[in-house]
Order: C-alpha cells, then sequence, then structure tokens
C-alpha cells in the first residue's frame, strides 16, 4: 500500500482568501485522512499483516505518522 503525503502547501495571498484556502486545505487533509483509515479498517487482520500493519498501527497511517 502506498503512503501519501497529506500535507497541503498554500501560496495564496490576500486575507480572507487565505483563509478560505486553508479551510479548505484541512477539510482535504481530514477526508484524505478518513479515506485511508476507513480503507484499511475494511481489511482483514490476515491481509493488515501482510503489509506489515496491525490494527494499532491503523490511525498513525492515517495521520502520516507511521514510519516503516
Amino acid at each position: 500500500m502506498a503512503v501519501i503525503d497529506n500535507a497541503r502547501s498554500t501560496s495564496v495571498s490576500g486575507g480572507g482568501f487565505s483563509a478560505l484556502v486553508n479551510l479548505f486545505a484541512a477539510v482535504s487533509t481530514w477526508n484524505d485522512a478518513r479515506q485511508t483509515r476507513k480503507s484499511l479498517n475494511a481489511l482483514s487482520t490476515r491481509e493488515l499483516e501482510d503489509i506489515g500493519l496491525c490494527r494499532g498501527d491503523i490511525d498513525d497511517v492515517a495521520q502520516g505518522n507511521f514510519r516503516f
């Protein structure tokens, strides 16, 4: 399973617009983590073991904090 970097960079200037861009980036990052968590939770324990994970690793992987 590929690890996706959830970091989003924004280089837009302009008061309220940048706040909107930051909000969109935060929601998008949250959704990416949610989808990753959902996909990994759908795997069996055996499938998780095949890719070197256990159920306790799922949150770390979804947040990008897991190191292989």
